[in-house]
């Protein structure tokens, strides 16, 4: 029977077990490699999933470390530049076991062919369709793809009775690039009609024209594809613009980082996010225990509850401990192909890798929700369709 539930007590205790590590002397450090953007852009998507990976890190440590043997984060900046992620790549994959990050799309799309072309099991923290489709054999995805996130939102439209929507990408953006293509793929299935199809770019500090587009069409809502910066000012700009139309805004905006700025005028708007972010919301379950097992000690540490970020590098480095612990070994062909025979519940889901899905996750495992009193709350669609999920893990 496959193991769904990460306690990292008993995690520890069956690796300490095991023994028989090929990877290198009992004593050595098993290292892996994190890159993410804590300086650019992205320094708040990164700096959150580095607190989450070494909360991870601290807690299996804490119990014993994995084989007998410690684990070790080697960190490095990609500066939310993609040419930056290959030098920090460079830099560290003669020493690492195996690498998590980075989080922007941009970046991990960059540093993809080379931990492909060196057989590094590599989970990354970016959500992009193109790294799995198709598939690598040594690249996973830990958050939901673009895709899913598309999915989740149409199938809430159409139970909202929407018909035609507005949507705005940014068009140097990967995650937002894959996310309106897949969203206009799959418009046509949920029977809704897109009447505005507006690009824009991370660099954009007016939007004041895309409002007066959405104003003049039929559209009955406007999703929002960005991360980053162009989240917090375009949901501004949009309060300040009086446009009735409801915002939409994908789990990038799912965190203190976009709720602080925005302040009360944030009330009200839909935010999609990773199921572990409405955790306190759910019946109790497997799910629930798993997503308290990082939330807790989380918020004791850092003063708030783990955002959306912080939810894919804790996921990241379960998935990649629970591998290690299956291989019985750091070897890295092994790792891979436990990878891809991973069943785990995490906070951002339950993962069933495969050779065929190096996503691992489903729609089912995102929650749309509406801001309520500064936090994120499941609509009563979500909350139904999450029960349903929560329920089935057991």
């Amino acid at each position: 029977m496959r193991r769904l539930l990460p306690s990292l007590v008993c995690l520890t205790l069956a690796l300490t077990a095991c023994g028989g590590d090929t990877g290198g002397g009992a004593q050595d450090p098993i290292k892996v490699g994190l890159i993410v953007s804590l300086t650019g852009n992205y320094t708040p998507l990164g700096s959150e999933d580095k607190k989450a990976v070494e909360l991870a890190v601290e807690q299996v440590n804490a119990q014993g470390g994995l084989l007998g043997r410690r684990v070790e984060l080697v960190t490095r900046d990609d500066k939310t530049a993609p040419d930056q992620g290959i030098v920090a790549y460079n830099q560290i994959k003669g020493e690492i076991d195996a690498l998590i990050g980075p989080v922007f799309s941009n970046s991990a799309l960059a540093v993809e062919p080379l931990a492909q072309r060196d057989k590094m099991p590599y989970l990354s923290l970016a959500p992009a369709q193109e790294q799995v489709e198709p598939i690598k054999s040594y690249i996973f995805v830990t958050p939901a793809l673009s895709s899913m996130y598309a999915e989740r939102y149409l199938q809430y439209i159409q139970a909202q009775g929407i018909k035609t929507i507005a949507v705005a990408w940014d068009s140097k953006s990967a995650y937002s690039v894959s996310g309106h293509k897949s969203m206009v793929e799959l418009a046509p299935k949920y029977n809704v009609k897109i009447a505005v199809d507006e690009p824009y770019e991370t660099t954009n500090s007016d939007f004041s024209a895309m409002f007066q587009h959405v104003r003049d069409s039929d559209a009955e809502a406007l999703v929002f594809w960005g991360s980053g910066a162009p989240g917090v000012t375009a949901a501004k700009q949009y309060v300040a613009s009086g446009l009735k139309t409801p915002l939409f805004l994908t789990a990038s905006q799912a965190s203190k980082l976009w709720l602080e700025p925005m302040g009360s005028a944030a009330e009200g708007m839909t935010v999609q996010s990773a199921i572990g972010v409405v955790g306190e919301f759910l019946p109790a379950g497997k799910q629930k225990q798993v997503i308290e097992q990082m939330a807790e000690p989380y918020q004791q540490k850092h003063g708030y509850p783990p955002p959306q970020f912080a939810q894919d590098g804790y996921s990241a480095s379960l998935l990649l401990f629970e591998a290690i612990r299956k291989a019985g070994s750091t070897d890295k062909t092994k790792i891979q192909q436990a990878l891809e025979k991973m069943d785990l519940i995490t906070p951002n889901g339950r993962f069933r890798y495969s050779p065929t899905d190096h996503s691992g996750l489903s729609p089912e495992y995102i929650s749309v929700n509406t801001v309520k009193n500064g936090k994120f709350v499941p609509t009563e669609w979500a909350m139904e369709q999450l029960t349903k999920t929560v329920n089935a893990a057991g």
